[in-house]
């Protein structure tokens, strides 16, 4: 009976052994979360860009048209002069450019409509040198803090409220444990 009732303890223990999951993640484990979930839910700013028919005057719309220009440059939109008005006895001409984008705008173009579309103007990457911080609340989660650092891309000019106060953001996520998948970030 001895023996039997061993016997089936060492069993039970065993089987409790190999059923255990991991449920501890270290500060390199939850990186490597989020990055993968970064990659696949990438951290972006927004803004909406006018194109297709627009016209400038020569004095109050300088600025704005060299944004325009500045993208023409870069090989994300085309630029074409329609009409050229010249005011008499002014200074002052207006002018209707054409303003298409072409395919180099497409990884930034998010929504586009006829004459509006909206573009990501800041992409937030995983900072190599901060590293991640992270506590584990209990078994089944934890709670990292990463710092994301601030890359424009080439609409950034056209960012309404560009705050350029730093040039990271910090982002908390909450990290979860699954049985079937392991630790992934919740929603």
């Amino acid at each position: 009976m001895k023996k039997l009732t061993i016997y089936i303890l060492s069993i039970i223990v065993i089987g409790f052994a190999g059923c255990k999951n991991k449920t501890t993640i270290n500060q390199s484990e939850a990186g490597e979360v989020i990055t993968d979930y970064l990659k696949a839910n990438p951290e972006y700013k927004t803004t909406r860009f006018n194109f297709g028919e627009m016209k400038f005057s020569s004095t109050s719309d300088k600025v704005e048209l060299g944004k325009y220009r500045t993208l023409e440059s870069k090989g994300v939109v085309s630029i074409n002069l329609k009409e050229a008005k010249k005011k008499f006895l002014s200074k002052d001409s207006s002018f209707v450019y054409q303003i298409t984008l072409t395919d180099k705008a497409s990884p930034l173009v998010l929504k586009q409509d006829d004459d509006k579309a909206t573009v990501k103007v800041v992409e937030y990457l995983l900072s190599d040198e901060k590293p991640v911080d992270f506590s584990q609340v209990n078994s089944s989660t934890a709670k990292v803090t990463v710092s994301l650092k601030k890359v424009n891309t080439d609409f950034a000019p056209f960012d309404k409220d560009a705050n350029e106060n730093s040039n990271f953001i910090t982002k908390t996520y909450k990290l979860k444990l699954s049985k079937d998948e392991g630790w992934k970030v919740q929603k």
